[in-house]
């Protein structure tokens, strides 16, 4: 295996990777820890130490707003809101919002992953019994009370979304006959935003005291049934009644033959240019008060966006549309931003990610199903502009993959990397010697996990995002840190 390539790296910079690094990819639901599912607390700060440990650099996680039907965090309800189930249960009873007596039937049995159901019936109930005893507590709290004034623009909206959507059942916007709400109710809503931030912040203190960065994931497109949608109708393709008239997804990929129906609603571009991509630069600023880097999931439909007809049974139908392009990035100026530029692109893409000085991805899983010549993904093909992973949250993990490769992709494996006793660890090397200016490694992979532990499967509603680490599983990330130190010191990526 070649690695060559690591002067070559110093040939690129830009804001959101200045220097040569890498980090892990784990999002917070799935942090262990004695909760129902990961959180802000003693997990989160367990696995920091353990990156800091390594030298890595990055923390990568997916997008925080709180989870709708699917609990997928790429159809969050709001794309500026947190989701108040990743909050710390032991900081709440600190608080006196709990009670320890309260927390403990919520307590993990065994090394089960996150169950949904029984974050809906159990959590949920004790998180609004937690908010109506902070709105007593917080009542004349000035830290409070300025977090409300300073975040109204967004929290305004996402406090009587909350509000309504729990007097309606928690059915779809589309269907709701009450315009007024409870204050009370939007004080709750407050509090556990509120909450959601100051823990949140704490974390990303801890992490910059280590050295560690985190990284975030912004979907390029807002959920049909949230927020946003509801009440800047005016920004999206929608009709009188607030339905999409149009989609997005992709089409037929490696993915899934159908393409992928996301059924998010699409922007009115126009709109958004009129007031100079106003909206978007909140959301933005927004989000690197979070992060210090920005991955901008699906980054083509910036340059052209597949509009899927709102009534289309799938993806297949549609028709490529163009977007804002260099219009936008010129409006958002430099910033720490990534681009998702996975899947089929059209050349523009690439032009725009260029000319916009932004690094783009490679997936070494996508680099041995076909010729390597012209595929980004290959090893020898990686540039310095790029960021490179074994897998993402989409992908199976490498071991899941390696199993099921196909004859051709395990023939190139073999003719670049040699045989391979551990395809995990070959890839997850492979990445850090690579020329690009990042490298990631999903936890799973680091773990040498099977098929078991894959997050997400595109085009599959069922089934996603619950896989969690175990505490053994922990145990044994702690054990291989050290080595992976000396393995980051030989790629150069070493955080010092």
């Amino acid at each position: 295996m070649k690695s060559e390539g690591r002067e070559e790296a110093a040939t690129f910079s830009c804001q959101a990777f200045p220097r040569r690094s890498a980090g892990l990819l784990l999002h917070i639901s799935a942090l262990p820890g004695k909760g129902p599912i990961g959180a802000l607390g003693e997990g989160a700060r367990r696995f920091i130490d353990a990156l800091q440990v390594a030298g890595f650099s990055w923390w990568q996680v997916c997008p925080l707003g709180p989870t709708g039907y699917g609990d997928s965090p790429y159809q969050a309800l709001s794309v500026f809101a947190g989701n108040p189930y990743l909050l710390d249960l032991d900081d709440l009873v600190a608080r006196g919002m709990l009670t320890a007596a309260e927390i403990a039937p919520l307590h993990r049995h065994g090394d089960e992953g996150t169950d949904y159901g029984r974050l809906w019936n159990d959590l949920r109930p004790l998180l609004r019994r937690a908010a109506g005893r902070g709105a007593v507590l917080l009542k004349d709290d000035s830290t409070f009370e300025a977090f409300r004034r300073e975040e109204a623009y967004w929290l305004d909206p996402w406090t009587r979304f909350s509000a309504l959507r729990e007097i309606h059942g928690f059915t779809a916007p589309t269907s709701w006959t009450k315009q007024t709400v409870d204050d009370g109710l939007i004080t709750e809503a407050a509090v556990l935003q509120f909450l959601f931030s100051q823990q949140w912040q704490a974390l990303r203190i801890y992490a910059r005291q280590r050295g560690v960065s985190l990284f975030g994931d912004e979907p390029i497109y807002v959920s049909a049934d949230g927020c946003d949608a509801k009440f800047r109708p005016e920004l999206f393709q929608l009709d009188a009644s607030g339905r999409p008239t149009a989609v997005a997804g992709v089409p037929p990929d490696y993915f899934c033959e159908d393409g992928q129906l996301w059924g998010n609603p699409l922007y009115l571009w126009e709109r958004h240019a009129a007031d100079g991509y106003q909206w978007w630069k909140s959301r933005v600023h927004h989000d690197l008060k979070l992060f210090d880097a920005i991955r901008i999931d699906h980054f083509r439909g910036l340059h052209d966006y597949w509009s899927v007809p709102a009534d289309s049974p799938n993806a297949r139908v549609g028709e490529w549309m163009p977007g804002p392009d260099l219009d936008f990035t010129r409006a958002l100026g430099d910033l720490p931003l990534v681009a998702e530029d996975l899947g089929l692109l059209s050349p523009g893409v690439e032009v725009l990610r260029e000319t916009a000085g932004l690094p783009g991805m490679s997936v070494l899983q996508f680099g041995f199903g076909g010729p390597p010549k012209g595929n980004p993904h290959f090893p020898a093909n990686i540039t310095p502009d790029r960021i490179v992973y074994t897998g993402t949250h989409d992908n199976d993990t490498v071991v899941g993959w390696f199993a099921q490769a196909q004859p051709q992709e395990l023939e190139r494996l073999e003719q670049f990397f040699g045989p391979m006793a551990d395809p995990h660890v070959t890839l997850a090397e492979a990445a850090l010697a690579s020329p690009a200016v990042g490298a990631f490694i999903p936890v799973q992979d680091l773990l040498g996990l099977g098929t078991e532990a894959r997050f997400n499967t595109p085009g599959n509603p069922q089934g996603n995002w619950t896989w969690r680490m175990t505490e053994s599983q922990m145990e044994k990330l702690i054990a291989q840190m050290p080595a992976w130190r000396e393995r980051l010191k030989a790629s150069g990526r070493i955080n010092a």
